[in-house]
């Protein structure tokens, strides 16, 4: 008999069928409503999206985790968790693009944001907050603070844009310093 007694204490501890006090009140704060805009009508885990025209590759873009928003007619795709985009230049090197986290406009323009680093096969390196690519045009803007590290000299600014495989940019309200051979 002693032994059938320890043994349903045991199991009221473990399963919660013996209370002492007042029975617990939960507090539950309040629904939010998020309306369809603001909820993604897809979404994927480390996705790898390839755009490309007339066969050939164009752009490649890798994420930890997409979700795609649709209003009407547009969409836009927004990539986070640590991105990496590689654009393929005409003349088949590429550029490296990675940043914390990414919008593809449904005109597949890309804004980049979040500690963004772009590096060529030559070895620049550019570091900015934010950088905006045009698809149509091809180029690479930003309106921020930008730093760019090549072999022979380290440019700062306040605004920037160039081609996609950065051999001809421009940076606005300029400084920097010549590196010494």
């Amino acid at each position: 008999m002693y032994a059938h007694r320890t043994t349903f204490f045991l199991l009221a501890i473990l399963f919660g069928t013996v209370s002492c006090g007042a029975p617990r009140q939960e507090h539950h704060g309040r629904a939010t409503v998020i309306s369809p805009e603001e909820q993604p009508d897809q979404e994927s885990w480390n996705p790898r999206l390839v755009i490309s025209d007339s066969g050939k590759l164009k752009t490649v873009l890798e994420a930890n985790h997409a979700a795609r928003y649709r209003q009407g007619e547009q969409q836009e795709i927004r990539l986070d968790g640590g991105i990496r985009v590689r654009l393929v230049n005409p003349d088949g090197t590429s550029t490296l693009i990675t940043a914390g986290k990414c919008v593809v406009h449904g005109n597949q323009d890309i804004e980049a944001f979040d500690q963004v680093i772009i590096l060529t096969e030559d070895g620049t390196l550019l570091r900015s907050e934010h950088i905006t690519r045009s698809n149509k045009e091809r180029m690479i803007r930003s309106d921020r603070y930008v730093t760019i590290t090549s072999p022979s000299r380290i440019i700062r600014g306040y605004g920037f844009e160039s081609d996609d495989a950065m051999k001809q940019y421009r940076i606005f309200h300029a400084s920097g310093e010549a590196l010494a051979k």
